[in-house]
């Protein structure tokens, strides 16, 4: 039982660096975009039309808010 509860235990370290790892990984995928002021606002724009799409989406999902 010992040796489950320590593998089980790995998994949050797992996903941590996992996330993490991706996060980096679509940052410098990213960072040429935000050397140009042009490009840089259209990329936070498009971030938060879809930060703003997942909201909405999620609460009409979830019956936050009347649709």
């Amino acid at each position: 039982m010992q040796e489950f509860l320590k593998n089980v235990s790995r998994y949050p370290r797992y996903l941590i660096s996992f996330s993490l790892g991706i996060f980096f990984f679509f940052f410098e995928q990213l960072k040429p975009f935000l050397e140009r002021p042009v490009t840089a606002v259209a990329l936070v724009g498009l971030l938060g039309g879809t930060l703003a799409f997942t909201f909405f989406t999620l609460r009409a999902m979830f019956g936050l808010s009347p649709v």
